[in-house]
């Protein structure tokens, strides 16, 4: 509510600046309640739609002058969340009817009551888990159920994408049904037309091939999510690969070329990931023998993780420059940046928060960055520049790297002239598969920098916000944001992740350990 202002009025403004918003389509006043027995009006300034290139509907509402709300950005996520749970809750009562047919045709009713009784406390358990874990709560139960924690990230996975498996083979079955009687009808040719002949009934027996064909297609499609589910949790989740890269820096002094860098990021200790898995991937980085060591944020998943464990574990981590990390966004909703940057200083090494060192090798020096995980949107929706306070950590004299658990601020650092950016975040989309030539991954839904090594030109400007918003315009592989062969180049490179989030699972996406090789430009 408003502040009381000049004899009991209030004043509720809505405005879209025009000198930052400057397609004004949609205006409009709203009168405004009486507020302490006053007869005020809220003189609304006219709430303002501005559509981008890509047709995404923003609706910014600005209160007393102060509060400005993007709707459009929250409803968006509030219909993606309705929609995930939505599905959630229709493929749990599709597997509970599932199971109910089944058991109706066992003879014993103590079978058939107490298969039915233990789903429920099954389900319940698991929705119990997965509540805490969206909330990332301090509950014992949370802290000492990894076995259920896994046993639900597993269930809801694999029933989920087996439900909609199984709906798209029905589907596809009613689809043919109809086009196959659409094609009978047209055949038919009336009996009365042939001369001599007396009316019939023409009839269409029921193909069995047909019927035991989308039988056996949704037994199999009910299935493959559950098998490959299993599959990703048992083996391709703990396929840690060491992956070495050889990236190009403008201006980088002669001593520098051919030093490494090892990269490890979202460790996500939790139930999922635990302190003995942690310790073979820091064993398999200390076989590098990697000149400086970083570690690019999420330490752990949620509050209820033992962040100290963790650090404990990354502590072990061995290079002659040091070993250096940055806060991801699970550090954030865990309230533990402060505890991570202690722990790391109490263990020898060292956080950057929003500031900067200058180390030498061989002589020459370059300036290593780090900041907190920097958000695109504020609570309320609106857009905020990454890197805001990083400009005057910047330097000219020597070549930078920036430590930044978000992908996204990779276009903000090219354009402040930072050479080489690590980052992590997107965990390669956990899910990877290749469809015509094209390789899907959920990650693509939050940014442009899935995995890997990407590049556009130094000091290049930032995409504005309808920039941004135009997936053509921001694709970080399309030619046109490529500068000439001789122009100076920013880097960012995106490792895989270590851990999971959400489900145990990774498929097509191994865990990853980044070996770095700086070389001259």
């Amino acid at each position: 509510m408003p502040p009381a202002v000049a004899g009991g009025r209030s004043l509720l403004q809505t405005r879209h600046p025009a000198t930052r918003f400057p397609n004004l389509l949609f205006t409009g006043a709203v009168a405004h309640p009486a507020i302490r027995g006053g007869s005020s009006y809220a003189g609304i300034s006219p709430p303002s739609c501005n559509i981008h290139n890509s047709g995404m509907l923003s609706l910014y509402f600005t209160l007393g002058g102060a509060i400005t709300v993007n709707w459009g950005f929250l409803l968006l996520r509030i219909a993606i969340g309705l929609s995930i749970l939505t599905l959630l809750f229709l493929s749990q009562r599709f597997w509970y009817r599932a199971l109910w047919r089944v058991t109706s045709h066992w003879g014993r009713v103590t079978l058939r009551v107490g298969a039915r009784l233990a789903y429920i406390v099954l389900l319940l358990l698991t929705i119990v888990t997965l509540s805490q874990g969206l909330v990332f709560g301090r509950g014992a139960f949370a802290r000492q159920s990894s076995t259920m924690t896994m046993i639900t990230g597993l269930w809801f996975f694999s029933a989920l994408f087996a439900y909609l498996a199984v709906k798209t083979v029905h589907g596809l079955e009613r689809i043919w049904h109809l086009l196959h009687a659409a094609a009978v009808k047209n055949t038919l040719v009336p009996q009365s037309a042939a001369p001599g002949s007396s009316n019939t009934i023409a009839e269409t027996v029921a193909d069995p091939g047909r019927r035991y064909f989308f039988r056996a297609a949704t037994a199999a499609a009910g299935a493959a999510p559950f098998l490959t589910a299993m599959y990703g949790f048992a083996a391709e989740r703990l396929n840690y690969q060491v992956r070495r890269i050889e990236i190009p820096m403008h201006n980088l002094p002669a001593a520098l070329d051919g030093m490494t860098i090892v990269q490890i990021s979202d460790i996500h200790l939790s139930g999922y990931m635990s302190r003995a898995q942690v310790r073979r991937a820091v064993d398999m980085a200390n076989d590098l023998g990697a000149d400086l060591a970083v570690v690019t944020g999420d330490l752990i998943t949620g509050s209820g993780d033992s962040i100290s464990d963790c650090v404990e574990e990354v502590s072990r981590l061995h290079a002659p420059l040091g070993t250096w990390g940055c806060n991801g966004n699970h550090e954030i909703y865990a309230r533990a940046e402060d505890e991570a940057a202690y722990l790391y200083s109490q263990a020898g090494m060292k956080m950057l928060r929003h500031e900067s060192a200058q180390i030498k090798f061989k002589g020459a020096s370059f300036n290593l960055l780090g900041v907190d995980y920097q958000r695109e949107r504020t609570p309320r929706g609106q857009r905020q520049q990454t890197l805001s306070r990083v400009e005057p950590l910047v330097r000219r004299d020597m070549p930078n790297i920036l430590l930044s658990h978000n992908p996204n601020t990779f276009n903000r650092a090219a354009e402040l002239g930072i050479e080489l950016s690590l980052a992590g975040h997107t965990h390669g989309g956990q899910i990877q598969v290749e469809i015509l030539d094209h390789r899907l991954s959920p990650a693509r839904f939050i940014t442009d920098y899935i995995a890997g090594l990407y590049q556009r030109p130094l000091f290049a400007p930032a995409p504005n916000e309808r920039a941004a918003s135009n997936a053509s315009a921001s694709r970080v592989l399309s030619p046109s944001l490529f500068a000439s062969p001789s122009g100076p180049m920013a880097h960012i490179y995106v490792n895989r992740g270590l851990g999971t989030v959400g489900a145990p699972v990774r498929l097509g996406v191994p865990p990853e350990i980044s070996l770095i090789v700086l070389r001259t430009a």
